[in-house]
């Protein structure tokens, strides 16, 4: 499974140059066409239509070839057919983050399920890493089931923290060293801790 760091690396160089090249050719155009004589006639409207068919078609397939590229579609289309094998369940409440088991300890390349409820109001649930890189996250909603299957295949000591804006005081929400995954081949080296290595 691709790394969602690894993932979210190359998507900015992809849509960095789909901006530009969009931005610039439309700033081309826009002269082109403010300008006195031949050169305002030499840009035709089918040109710019053309061109912006051609940055949709562009932009929406990059989305269509990159969405089996992201760690979580998969498992999110597969998820009927697969057995998590631990569920680590997590209380919202009054601001305050409380872990069933504290840290949640979970092997490699095996499925958990974070089982999310919140008391009194909408907060989120986001695994984080040390250097402050988002690795997966989901909504917690109030009196409603909030579970996230997820897989890890790295090492690493990850933060829990809310991701969702709950008021002034949902800034502080944030487990430190909340799940410690263990018994991988490779090291998540953005969540490493020196006793971990």
């Amino acid at each position: 499974m691709t790394d969602s760091i690894d993932v979210l690396s190359t998507l900015k160089l992809v849509y960095t140059i789909y901006a530009v090249v969009a931005i610039s050719l439309i700033g081309w155009y826009a002269y082109r066409i403010t300008r006195d004589g031949e050169a305002k006639s030499s840009v035709k409207p089918v040109y710019f239509w053309s061109y912006t068919g051609v940055l949709i078609v562009v932009g929406t397939g990059l989305h269509f070839l990159t969405f089996n590229l992201l760690p979580w579609v998969p498992m999110d289309l597969d998820r009927a057919n697969i057995k998590a094998e631990k569920t680590f369940k997590i209380t919202y409440e009054k601001h305050e983050i409380k872990l069933d088991e504290n840290p949640m300890r979970v092997p490699c390349d095996t499925y958990v399920i974070f089982d999310a409820y919140s008391k009194d109001l909408t907060y989120g649930f986001g695994i984080i890493r040390k250097n402050h890189t988002l690795v997966t996250q989901m909504q917690v909603v109030p009196d409603n089931g909030n579970d996230l299957m997820w897989i890890f295949h790295k090492n690493g000591t990850y933060d829990i923290r809310s991701t969702e804006y709950s008021g002034p005081k949902g800034a502080h929400m944030v487990v430190e060293d909340a799940v410690i995954v263990t018994g991988c081949e490779e090291d998540d080296i953005h969540s490493m801790k020196v006793e971990d290595k």
